[in-house]
């Protein structure tokens, strides 16, 4: 086991610990949000829609995402284009 910092260490290449453990649950909760943002994307307005996309983004993230990206992926929601999210139980390390 090797500690990254308190709360954070690295065992047989995966990050543990509960800093790891937010970053997943963000992560999953983002990726609920845009699934639900897809699904009701038809019945949308473009501003409500890129509101939410920006939502989750910065849910996961916890920073103003670059608008580029929010507007890429609001433009390919708004198309029905499939936006895959996963969000695995465990944070591997490169």
């Amino acid at each position: 086991m090797t500690l990254i910092e308190p709360g954070l260490y690295v065992r047989d290449g995966f990050a543990e610990g509960p800093l790891a453990d937010a970053a997943l649950s963000r992560a999953a909760r983002a990726g609920r949000l845009l699934n639900e943002l897809q699904e009701q994307a038809p019945t949308m307005t473009d501003g409500h829609l890129r509101d939410g996309v920006y939502q989750a983004l910065r849910r996961f993230t916890q920073e103003q995402p670059p608008a580029c990206q929010v507007d890429s992926l609001t433009a390919l929601i708004r198309r029905g284009v499939r936006i895959d999210w996963p969000a695995s139980d465990r944070l591997s390390c490169a």
